[in-house]
């Protein structure tokens, strides 16, 4: 199993996919990756050689991932809740951000239902 930047990558997938096993590649920066590297983009992982892992490490090492970018995200997140935005405050309360609706969906956001009992009738 090849490991670049602390993770493994699956041997048994191609190329461009195991890269985007990484935190902060997606699928057009692996290609990028694996041109500048010179190594072809639909070699599967096992059959990649020595010379060809260290040049995707090498090109690799340039980019901000892991938990580099982790720890850059989430002080991002913390200056938006600390100026107090529009966004940071829905950050704090842990709502969507984007604008979305939040009468009927957005669960992921805001966690397990919580049901609130009904009012009861006043009896004359």
């Amino acid at each position: 199993m090849a490991r670049i930047s602390g993770v493994d990558i699956p041997k048994q997938k191609r190329g461009v996919i195991a890269l985007t096993y990484i935190f902060g590649i997606g699928r057009s920066r692996a290609q990028n990756i694996l041109a500048e590297a010179k190594v072809d983009e639909n070699k599967k992982v096992s059959d990649w050689t020595d010379s060809e892992i260290a040049a995707i490490r090498e090109v690799v090492s340039t980019f901000k991932i892991e938990g580099e970018l982790r720890s850059e995200v989430q002080l991002n997140i913390k200056r938006l809740m600390d100026i107090g935005c529009y966004r940071g405050i829905r950050h704090r309360v842990g709502l969507p951000l984007r604008g979305q609706r939040t009468k009927n969906n957005s669960r992921t956001r805001k966690g397990k239902r919580k049901t609130v009992a009904n009012k009861k009738k006043a009896t004359k």
